[in-house]
């Protein structure tokens, strides 16, 4: 048997030679300097050669517990040689699975994307695409298996959501086919074949009665308390669904004083200016109902699931759907309610309610300057409005109470 000095030791000649260890495991020494281990064996009567690695890399310990494999092998009358290419083609399948490759795209594209919507890219594929062919080889998805992944989205409905999910599959594949080890796009041909987007003002319920009533309707069914309180919460503070999405308890400041306020970052912000949110009494009920089930998230709204993810992007979507507004209402329709009934009410304070719903100053200076002013009178318009839409609501705690009954 060799020892590990020898091995050391072992220098080139002007011709090839061995050393051996015994049982067929040997070390071929090149001319050029080469040290290979290498195992010689017989099958069906046949003499072949295993190629172990080369030394340093493969040591001599490493290379008799190879060769040990292999006799087991040749002991089940299996050999070895195509047991190692089985190991090999597993170890190189395992990293063209979909999953993999399309984590590695993230965690690739990510540093140029801002955190929200990095989560909300990754929460998609988790949710609608892994569980479908997460786990399958590259080369085996196929286009009909993409459309029927997509056609279930659409029929939510979602039409949006499926074609965003279509073009992070798309990217996924070109990002393989980029690094070498994809040979198509399945998701680009599927394309023409989803239903069309119908563009156009969102829908939403414009009167006063219609609002209270919709509410009402939504908090009666049965559904989880944390998808009922954020339903209410952007109703009463009327900012952008993924904004509810996405807030954090280190963005609400004097919760228990005559100021409570909404402090949204920029970075989560379309108009990528921080905006500031005062917050009714209504609203900061609401906060404290939902500490009951998110007091351990860093998020105020998170899944019902995973405490450390946000809820999906469809579930308040969902939760009106269910309460009969498919088509009539949707989630970022609270915008359009708050400011058509306001409107008419306030006329003088236009420009208020505008600051209050983020919108965009055709005056940059005048819109940097007002962003964070008239902060009184925000407030009590903030009020106001939730007085007005919560007239014959219940409080939110009992809203909560009866959800948890139901």
């Amino acid at each position: 048997m060799l020892t590990d000095a020898e091995v050391r030791a072992a220098k080139p000649r002007g011709a090839p030679y061995k050393l051996s260890d015994g049982a067929g495991l040997h070390l071929y020494v090149t001319p050029a300097g080469s040290r290979i281990w290498r195992y010689r064996y017989e099958i069906a009567g046949r003499e072949k050669l295993l190629t172990i690695g080369p030394y340093p890399e493969v040591t001599l310990a490493q290379a008799r517990e190879e060769r040990t494999k292999a006799r087991a092998h040749l002991r089940a009358s299996v050999d070895p040689a195509v047991e190692r290419k089985k190991a090999r083609l597993a170890a190189t399948d395992k990293r063209l699975v979909f999953e993999a490759v399309a984590r590695d795209w993230h965690a690739r594209r990510s540093p140029g994307w801002t955190r929200r919507h990095s989560d909300d890219v990754l929460n998609s594929l988790e949710r609608d695409v892994f569980p479908a062919f997460g786990s399958l080889q590259l080369r085996d998805i196929t286009p009909a298996m993409v459309l029927g992944l997509l056609r279930p989205i659409e029929a939510r409905p979602a039409i949006e959501t499926a074609r965003r999910v279509r073009q992070r599959i798309s990217a996924v594949f070109v990002f393989a086919v980029a690094s070498g080890i994809g040979e198509n796009d399945p998701a680009a041909m599927v394309k023409g074949a989803l239903a069309p987007l119908v563009k156009g003002r969102q829908p939403a319920v414009l009167d006063l009665d219609g609002a209270r009533e919709m509410l009402q309707s939504v908090e009666g069914i049965p559904a989880h308390p944390v998808t009922k309180l954020a339903h209410r919460f952007l109703a009463l503070t009327v900012v952008r669904p993924g904004e509810i999405r996405g807030a954090k308890w280190s963005e609400f400041e004097d919760l228990s004083g005559a100021a409570p306020i909404w402090r949204i970052p920029a970075q989560r912000m379309k108009m990528r200016r921080e905006h500031l949110v005062p917050l009714s009494p209504a609203a900061v009920e609401v906060l404290d109902c939902v500490r009951r089930f998110a007091a351990r998230s860093e998020l105020v709204f998170p899944s019902v699931r995973q405490l450390h993810r946000p809820m999906s992007e469809n579930a308040i979507g969902y939760l009106l759907n269910r309460a009969g507004y498919h088509g009539r209402h949707v989630p970022h329709g609270w915008r359009a309610t708050f400011s058509t009934i306001m409107n008419e009410r306030f006329r003088m304070d236009r420009g208020i309610l505008d600051l209050m719903l983020a919108h965009s100053s055709d005056d940059e200076v005048e819109s940097a300057y007002n962003r964070a002013l008239y902060l009184d009178r925000r407030k009590e318009l903030a009020e106001i409005w939730a007085g007005l839409l919560l007239e014959k609501s219940s409080s939110a705690i009992n809203m909560i109470d009866v959800a948890r009954k139901s």
